[in-house]
């Protein structure tokens, strides 16, 4: 880790809400916006965030499982995640999801009309608006989180 956190602070909330409270702040509304306010699928949502994730190396990020109503997917989703060509776990969007994130990520100047044929025929505009906004937000502050070496030493209760 590359910041200093004082002893007794959790590191997510020194550096993005004490260090830089305004931009933080921000950044933190923001993220937790798309984890309230998102009205895609479960599956697809962690699909597409944890194929992030995985990119980004964020361990905290890559243990991290959403839950809505009580829900959580399976145990082995960040496997077929990482195998989201082959995979038989996942349905069109799911799998187009995990595709979306890895090439938003890694090859957004290949978004080609391919892509967005087969994107446009499971997504409405605004889903995909949606989902590039997630996107947006899961590549910036896990890749800060990984970069800063905070993702390291916040672990999810139980861990």
């Amino acid at each position: 880790m590359i910041i200093d956190v004082p002893e007794g602070k959790d590191p997510i909330n020194y550096v993005w809400g004490e260090m830089v409270p305004g931009i933080g702040g921000a950044a933190a509304n923001f993220s937790l916006k798309v984890y309230s306010d998102s009205t895609l699928g479960l599956r697809e949502f962690e699909a597409a965030r944890l194929r992030i994730a995985q990119i980004n190396g964020c361990v905290f990020c890559q243990d991290w499982r959403t839950e809505r109503d009580g829900e959580k997917v399976e145990s082995t989703f960040d496997e077929a995640v990482r195998n989201w060509r082959t995979t038989d776990a996942f349905d069109e969007r799911t799998r187009l999801a995990a595709e979306y994130a890895e090439r938003y990520a890694l090859d957004h100047h290949g978004l080609d009309e391919d892509f967005w044929s087969r994107m446009t025929a499971e997504y409405s505009q605004n889903h995909i608006v949606e989902l590039s906004m997630c996107l947006g937000s899961w590549l910036a502050f896990g890749r800060l989180n990984h970069v800063l070496g905070i993702d390291s030493i916040c672990v999810l209760p139980g861990h």
